[in-house]
């Protein structure tokens, strides 16, 4: 097996749901002819590891350990892919991000229970917190059945200026997977006619794009009603509705217009939908243009 530049870091803890994102992670590893990392973090500061000996503390590593090289051991033998393995101790999030940077990940793909309470808005569990900081993007898996690759990815798109940052990725992804379908999806939520023409016009624009770069695709505006909880219900009942794989979201929002780093739109996305999320955390850009002439 040659070694790959590309690196897909799978944080693992054991649990059902962490070992059905690494499944995931087969494919995008082969389509990405990259090598897979998994990562257990072992959480310090809990009131249990503040009784536990040194010796307990290297015992409970070593046996960690252990463990993860067996499931390394087991995905290479069935993936023919490069699995290397890491443990580390500390605050989950904050490891995981400091993994990720260290190697020099391509992306992270994790599991999550999808439990935050989204009416303090607030970033409270390990996934939202990874997202939130992750300088890439990060796939997060709460469902339990998924198809072995990507045949229909939802692309959600507003007004925006890192709309150019999403189509471009999603293009690349839907040509990695052997021509996946991207289905465009805008929700209404005004009434104000500049703004619904600014929208028809940027849906046409990217679907005209896409077309260009031979992806098949569809574009459809959905009418909601005013309300950040509407959107995210409004997206996640589309993408159930065209059977999507992976819904792609952009998690910074505007500094000027928001105090979240991670809006209550993409949190509840994140939290509640049973399809893998992709999330992307836009490259900072001076242009302000809502939407380039080109890509």
């Amino acid at each position: 097996m040659i070694q790959s530049t590309n690196k897909i870091l799978v944080p693992i803890d054991f649990s059902e749901q962490s070992m059905i994102a690494l499944e995931q992670s087969y494919n995008l590893a082969k389509k990405y002819n990259a090598e897979i990392t998994l990562l257990h973090v072992i959480e310090d500061g809990s009131l249990i590891s503040k009784f536990f000996t040194a010796k307990q503390h290297d015992d409970l590593k070593a046996k960690v350990q252990k463990d993860l090289d067996i499931i390394a051991t087991d995905v290479t033998k069935k993936t023919k892919t490069v699995v290397n393995t890491l443990v580390a101790k500390g605050s989950a999030y904050e490891k995981i991000n400091e993994v990720a940077e260290l190697i020099n990940a391509t992306m992270i793909v994790m599991g999550t229970n999808g439990e935050i309470n989204l009416k303090k808005k607030f970033i409270g569990s390990n996934s939202l917190r990874v997202v939130r900081e992750s300088k890439i993007p990060v796939i997060t898996i709460r469902g339990k059945k998924h198809r072995k690759g990507i045949e229909n990815i939802v692309l959600p798109l507003d007004l925006s200026k890192e709309t150019r940052e999403k189509v471009g990725m999603a293009v690349e992804l839907s040509k990695l997977f052997n021509g996946a379908v991207i289905h465009v999806v805008s929700v209404l939520i005004t009434s104000d006619e500049f703004l619904v023409n600014k929208l028809s016009r940027q849906l046409g624009q990217v679907k005209s794009f896409l077309e260009k770069e031979g992806v098949e695709c569809t574009a459809e505006i959905v009418k909601g009603v005013k309300g950040d909880d509407s959107l995210a219900e409004n997206i996640l009942e589309y993408a159930e509705k065209v059977e999507g794989d992976l819904i792609m979201i952009m998690t910074q929002q505007e500094i000027d217009f928001t105090k979240y780093f991670v809006g209550s739109s993409a949190q509840e996305i994140i939290n509640s939908s049973f399809i893998p999320v992709l999330s992307i955390r836009p490259a900072f850009r001076k242009d302000k243009s809502f939407f380039p002439n080109t890509y």
